[in-house]
């Protein structure tokens, strides 16, 4: 169990049990964000194959349970699914199929601070967080807690630089600076060459990489494996 001190960010107090509602619901609404789901569910199963398909999967931050059924195709494999939200923990338990809910042990915890003995696991599944956090001390702090936990392999998802849509965001963002509006507080863009190396100073190896849209949509899942 990890005894570092956990940080606390500002954006993960909004998930309450109405807004962990709507974040279940959102993923479904409308064609595009089914086709960006489909996507999503592709890529994660394309990094599990990388990394040798493990038995004893940790999903942290597991949301609203959507990425539950994926990690479930591979039958006998252990699931353990945390968040730091116990409502969206309860939304996970109710919204997805019970035969799913079986296979899954849920608890509450933080990504700084995970409630787990060392080598827990033998691989950490981290989607839609790392784009949250900002600061490289803060990512550096969660990459070492997954470093800690997982006995082989780290799967992360974050934003990217290095296509079309960082660039128009950059190029908007700059716009609203000028004319005196508030930046964005709450998920950024990374350089590629900077989170590698993170994964590096963490004590990770890249295995491999691939782009929700290659040249154009800035998610990008890694799959990691622990060097030292």
């Amino acid at each position: 169990m990890s005894t570092e001190k956990t940080v606390e960010l500002e954006f993960s107090k909004k998930y309450d049990a109405v807004h962990a509602r709507q974040y279940f619901h959102k993923h479904g609404d409308g064609w595009s964000r089914r086709l960006s789901d489909w996507r999503e569910q592709q890529l994660a199963r394309h990094a599990l194959a990388l990394a040798g398909e493990p038995d004893l999967v940790l999903d942290l931050p597991c949301g609203a349970g959507r990425f539950w059924p994926t990690l479930a195709e591979k039958a006998g494999r252990l699931i353990l699914a945390a968040d730091n939200s116990a409502h969206m923990i309860e939304v996970a338990r109710h919204s997805q199929a019970p035969a799913i809910v079986e296979r899954v042990r849920t608890f509450q915890t933080s990504a700084f601070a995970i409630d787990l003995e060392g080598e827990a696991v033998d691989c950490v599944f981290c989607m839609r967080l790392l784009h949250h956090i900002a600061d490289p001390v803060h990512r550096l702090a969660m990459l070492r807690e997954f470093h800690r936990v997982s006995r082989d392999t780290v799967i992360v998802s974050l934003w990217v630089d290095g296509n079309f849509k960082s660039w128009r965001r950059k190029r908007l963002e700059r716009r609203r600076a000028a004319r005196g509006g508030n930046e964005n507080q709450n998920r950024f863009v990374v350089s590629r060459d900077t989170i590698e190396a993170e994964f590096a100073e963490a004590g990770f190896a890249v295995i491999g990489a691939e782009d929700f849209l290659p040249a154009y949509a800035m998610w990008r899942v890694y799959t990691l494996r622990k060097t030292s």
